[in-house]
C-alpha cells in the first residue's frame, strides 16, 4: 500500500492526514478533528466516550472506522483511529459542537442540491459552469470540459445498453481507452501529473481534453457499429477506441515537436493560464 503523509493545519491546530495512493482515499486521524471541533483538554477520552456510544446505537460509520500508524507528539508512530473524508463527516454529525454546525449545515445544503439535481439534471451543469468560472478557468476550457462530460456520458450509456456494470467494468476500459491514447492508464496519468483525489480530466490541457474526447466518442461509435455482446468484445472496442486518438497524438506531436500528454496539472493552468 503506496501512502503519503500530510499535516494539515485548521484553526492553529494540526489535523494528520495518510494519502492511500491505491486506494485514492485519505484517512483523517479522528482524534486530531475532535480536538479542533471540541476543544476538549482530552480528545483521546472524548472519542472514547463517542466511539463507544456510537458502537451501542450501532452506528456502522464507527465500525468501519480503522487505525493507522501515525506520528505521534513525542515523535514515535503509534496507532490512531482514521476515517474516511466520508466517515468523518458522518461522525462530524454525531459531536455536538458550535464548530461543527457549519460542516453539518453544509451537508444538509449538499443533501439538497443533489436532490434538485435528480429533479433537474441542467441544474448540475449550471452549478458545475459556475464553480469552473468561480475558480479561474478560462471560458474555451470550460467549453471542451462541459463537452467532455457529454461524451463521456454518452459513452457511458452505450457500455450500460450492453450490460456493463458501472465500477470495475467501467473503470477497466477507461483505463484500456487512456492507456491506448496517452500510453498511460488513469492512476499513471494522475501520478504523471501530481495529482490524488483530483479529476483528472480537470487537470487536462484543452488539447489533452479533446484527445480524451475523441477517444471516447470513438469507442462509443465503434460500439454501436460493431454491438458487442460481452465485456470482453468491449475491452477490444476500447483499445480501437483509443488508437483512434492515438494516431492524431502522434500526428499532432511530429508537426509540433511538443509532447501531448503534459505534467501541467490545474494549479499551474489557472497560475499561468496556459488553457487560453
Amino acid at each position: 500500500m503506496t501512502k503519503e503523509s500530510a499535516i494539515q493545519i485548521f484553526e492553529d491546530k494540526q489535523v494528520r492526514s495518510i494519502w492511500d495512493a491505491e486506494q485514492e482515499l485519505w484517512y483523517i486521524s479522528i482524534i486530531d478533528v475532535v480536538a479542533v471541533l471540541t476543544e476538549s483538554v482530552d480528545p483521546n477520552a472524548y472519542w472514547r466516550k463517542l466511539k463507544q456510544r456510537l458502537k451501542e446505537e450501532g452506528n456502522e460509520t464507527v465500525t468501519n472506522c480503522h487505525g493507522l500508524k501515525m506520528l505521534a507528539a513525542d515523535g514515535k508512530m503509534r496507532m490512531t483511529d482514521v476515517a474516511t473524508t466520508e466517515q468523518l463527516f458522518r461522525l462530524i454529525q454525531s459531536i455536538p459542537s458550535p464548530k461543527a454546525e457549519p460542516f453539518k449545515i453544509w451537508l444538509a445544503q449538499v443533501a439538497s442540491e443533489r436532490l434538485d439535481e435528480m429533479q433537474d439534471p441542467e441544474l448540475s451543469i449550471d452549478r458545475a459552469l459556475q464553480q469552473y468560472l468561480n475558480l479561474g478557468y478560462s471560458e474555451s476550457w470550460i467549453n471542451q470540459r462541459l463537452k467532455s462530460i457529454e461524451i463521456r456520458k454518452e459513452l457511458t450509456d452505450e457500455w450500460k445498453n450492453r450490460g456493463l456494470k458501472d465500477g470495475l467494468q467501467f473503470a477497466t476500459l477507461t483505463d484500456i481507452i487512456t492507456k491506448a491514447w496517452a500510453g498511460k492508464t488513469t492512476k499513471e496519468y494522475k501520478v504523471f501529473k501530481g495529482l490524488k483525489k483530483e479529476n483528472l480530466r480537470d487537470n487536462m490541457t484543452n488539447t489533452e481534453l479533446i484527445l480524451n474526447m475523441l477517444a471516447e466518442a470513438s469507442t462509443k461509435d465503434i460500439s454501436q457499429a460493431i454491438k458487442p455482446q460481452n465485456f470482453e468484445e468491449s475491452k477490444k472496442i476500447a483499445q480501437q477506441g483509443g488508437n483512434v486518438a492515438n494516431v492524431a497524438l502522434k500526428e499532432l506531436e511530429s508537426k509540433t515537436g511538443k509532447k501531448v500528454v503534459s505534467p501541467i496539472n490545474s494549479n499551474k493552468i489557472l497560475r499561468n493560464k496556459e488553457l487560453e
